[in-house]
């Protein structure tokens, strides 16, 4: 591949670019919640139908992310970035004009194959564009606090939009933004390049295969449960192909995805961290939005703007992360915004029948808010720190895979638990008691992604920042590698 330039010309049209697109496929992701129920009904939609207009895009996006990035690392990013942008804008415009719930699910699908290669391509681009140094760490502390206001603001957006208008807007508000894009990326965005080698073809497959069967396997708990044949077949399949991807990469020349990128325990502390962090979070929003609604009589526009605590704080802490790079180790405000979304999620599991909104979520939503605006950008600068330029591609789609996977085990997880609660009372106590077992649920998984990051990210941290190791230094500095 051609060496990246020093400088880049327009920097801040670039990263209004790369985040405006990030935070459009993030927004498509959460958007869809609040307006599940105008969808369902417009399309009559049954319950499982319904579920895959959100499980498509998912399975989708999953499996097609290493797929995606590798791409990006062996055609040029920016030429895929444009590539991905056209298919999800497309996309975007035929769900919106979805006569019936086949075209909709079908549309989310092709959907999620832009995303898979917008997502990597994005953040590659992102580290290929920006120097090392502060100018790099501040475009990353933004890109990664795209991602928890991207999720939030969505559900703002998705429920004012179903309300005042249509579930259909949602999604045609992509086709200008895209279109936008689409025009000015070529004209500031400079091509990165080919790479020169091979396309790993076995790689290729089984991961795509690997992590779309496991995805497809979570998807499917939610109907019939983690014991089901097709349940444990999927999963038994996708393990035993990524088992299989592992043991390609370790032999191919030219790899999809180099395994030496799980040298740096910083780095693989960041994508188990992620990993834990989002299972949660995506459980708070599929539950917290039906309890507001189900429970509380939120309708779709009060249950997006019941969100506006988490989604204000979220964005003046994440912007506020920018200016304290450099001052403290990235580890610390990692760490607190665990912390924080773990006291909010579980105080919020806490809300029943007789809640009121401003005790029972809005202030537990602001410690949620304030903790993801801390944490998602370290996550994000983690989950590529040290990495090489010609591996930004494949670092990026491990940050991604590991958020999308999160997201549908997690899902899997919170909805399994959610079953277990006995069928007694009435229908909205029967809910709010499944609410409080799913929050329950992701608060042990927060706490399992603070201990994660207490052992692996916050150790090779501290000691990196006593060597004046450089942030995105090459080879991973000694003291940083997993034992």
């Amino acid at each position: 591949m051609k060496p990246e330039p020093a400088t880049v010309p327009h920097p801040a049209a670039i990263l209004v670019i790369i985040l405006v697109s990030y935070f459009m496929i993030l927004l498509d992701n959460s958007v869809i919640f609040t307006a599940l129920p105008s969808l369902q009904a417009d399309l009559r939609l049954s319950t499982g139908e319904l579920s895959w207009v959100q499980d498509a895009y998912t399975l989708v996006f999953g499996g097609l992310l290493l797929l995606g990035a590798r791409a990006g690392d062996l055609l040029g990013r920016r030429r895929v970035f444009v590539f991905g942008l056209v298919v999800f804008s497309i996309a975007s415009l035929l769900i919106g004009v979805a006569p019936a719930g086949w075209w909709a699910i079908a549309g989310r699908a092709v959907q999620g194959i832009g995303a898979a290669i917008v997502a990597p391509a994005s953040l590659s681009l992102l580290t290929a564009s920006f120097p090392e140094g502060r100018e790099r760490t501040r475009a990353v502390a933004l890109y990664g606090a795209t991602a928890g206001i991207g999720a939030s603001l969505g559900l703002v957006i998705g429920g004012a939009l179903a309300h005042w208008i249509s579930w259909r807007a949602g999604f045609f508000v992509n086709v200008p933004i895209g279109a936008a894009m689409i025009a000015l990326a070529p004209r500031f965005i400079p091509e990165t390049g080919r790479a020169r080698g091979r396309f790993d073809v076995l790689g290729a497959l089984s991961a795509t295969l690997g992590v779309g069967a496991l995805v497809f396997g979570i998807i499917n708990t939610t109907d019939a449960g983690w014991v089901s044949p097709i349940t444990i077949t999927a999963v038994t399949v996708g393990a035993v192909l990524l088992v299989v991807f592992v043991l390609i990469e370790r032999r191919a020349a030219q790899p999809i995805l180099p395994l030496r990128l799980f040298a740096s325990r910083r780095r693989t502390g960041a994508y188990l961290a992620r990993f834990l962090y989002l299972g949660a979070m995506i459980g708070f929003f599929f539950f917290t939005t039906q309890f507001l609604q189900e429970v509380l009589g939120f309708d779709p526009l009060q249950a997006g703007i019941g969100f506006l605590p988490m989604t204000a704080v979220n964005f003046a802490v994440a912007m506020s992360i920018p200016r304290q790079v450099g001052r403290m180790p990235g580890s610390v405000p990692l760490l607190t915004g665990i912390l924080l979304t773990l006291t909010g999620m579980f105080w919020l599991s806490r809300a029943g029948v007789d809640s009121a909104y401003l005790t029972g979520v809005a202030l537990p939503m602001i410690l949620i808010g304030a903790g993801q605006g801390l944490a998602f950008a370290p996550l994000t600068s983690f989950g590529i720190i040290g990495a090489p330029v010609s591996d930004a591609g494949a670092a990026s789609g491990l940050v991604n895979t590991f958020h999308q996977v999160g997201t549908c085990l997690g899902l899997g997880f919170a909805v399994a638990a959610a079953a277990t609660v006995p069928t007694t009372g009435s229908a909205v106590a029967h809910l709010a008691a499944q609410v409080s077992v799913a929050l329950t649920t992701g608060s042990v998984l927060l706490l399992l992604a603070l201990a994660v990051t207490a052992a692996l990210i916050l150790p090779a941290d501290l000691a990196a920042r006593r060597t004046r190791a450089p942030r995105m230094a090459v080879p991973v500095p000694e003291a940083e590698r997993v034992r």
